[in-house]
């Protein structure tokens, strides 16, 4: 059977660079695990590889929506799963890519997740968040489902409404319909390579605000700026994403470029620490640190794993 690879880390580490080169080693193509890359349009903030550093390497997953239409776990894990057996069919190596820990945990332990929901009742509660505001939808979601509301931001509507839909259309609490367990590891088949880069915390955010610094001088505000003129709305989900929300608050004026720019880099740091907390707890994961082994090498170990292992399989 062909290999799965799973290459997972924080924002910034090398994920995207390692994927390419290990898919032109292997004969491979990418999934992209990201669930901003997802979208069209936005290119910068999401730190979307180029077509230069694609390498020619197929990449699924990206470009695929408009800014303003929902991706979901389930939505992921479904075309992931396609794709993955797709990519196996025609005797290429599929490499899943990203740092969405529940998108990656979908795909390789089975999660299962709540029906998807009705336009029409999701429609309703569009149109009464924008009646009413998003605390007065925040505070029907805690009427109905205080687990699931504790662990959103109020202002995080599309996940909000997404609860409500649920309650809505089945009679029980979003919190009590994931049939998953995230604290379970169970063994992997031996075809999965899990791989898991890494760095010294401080490495980690010094590389994040340079690729902050980075976004900032290649556009990212224009881009931000030319989506609202487009007529999309800062409210949609994609634009309340880290980098995009932030320029929102500038060129709304709420806080100056300086401010937009700490901000930013901050949020962006404190994703980290989450992805790093997410993935920490999973045994199964090989991890490489970045500032210890030569990337070349890296590799180099990597296909010579897959290459001994999926003879024996």
């Amino acid at each position: 059977m062909q290999p799965l690879v799973i290459i997972i880390g924080p924002t910034a580490v090398g994920k995207s660079s390692l994927g390419v080169e290990l898919a032109l080693r292997l004969g491979g193509e990418i999934i992209s695990g990201d669930s901003v890359q997802v979208y069209r349009k936005l290119n910068i903030g999401s730190a979307k590889p180029t077509a230069a550093e694609q390498k020619g390497i197929p990449h699924h997953l990206i470009d695929l929506l408009e800014p303003q239409e929902l991706f979901t776990a389930a939505t992921f894990q479904s075309l992931a799963q396609g794709l993955i057996t797709t990519i196996r069919s025609r005797d290429k190596v599929p490499i899943v890519v990203g740092g969405t820990g529940l998108y990656i945990r979908s795909i390789i332990d089975g999660f299962s997740f709540p029906q998807e929901g009705s336009a029409r009742i999701k429609n309703r509660w569009l149109a009464y968040a924008k009646a009413y505001g998003s605390q007065e939808l925040y505070s029907r979601l805690m009427e109905c489902d205080q687990i699931s509301a504790e662990k959103l931001h109020p202002n995080d509507s599309a996940r909000i409404i997404r609860a409500l839909e649920v309650f809505e259309i089945t009679g029980k609490p979003l919190s009590g319909q994931r049939s998953y367990k995230e604290k379970d590891y169970p063994d992997l088949d031996k075809s999965i390579f899990y791989i898991g880069l890494t760095a010294p915390r401080e490495i980690i955010y010094k590389r994040i605000d340079q690729r902050c610094d980075v976004m900032v001088e290649y556009g990212i505000v224009e881009e931000v700026n030319a989506l609202l003129k487009q007529g999309y709305s800062p409210k949609v989900k994609s634009l309340q994403s880290i980098g995009y929300r932030h320029v929102v608050q500038y060129l709304k004026g709420i806080v100056t470029r300086e401010e937009m720019l700490r901000l930013f880099k901050r949020d962006t740091r404190r994703f980290a620490k989450r992805q790093l907390t997410w993935f920490s707890r999973d045994p199964r994961i090989k991890w490489y640190d970045i500032t210890k082994n030569e990337f070349d090498l890296i590799i180099d170990e990597i296909s010579d794993n897959i290459a001994n292992t999926c003879r024996v399989i």
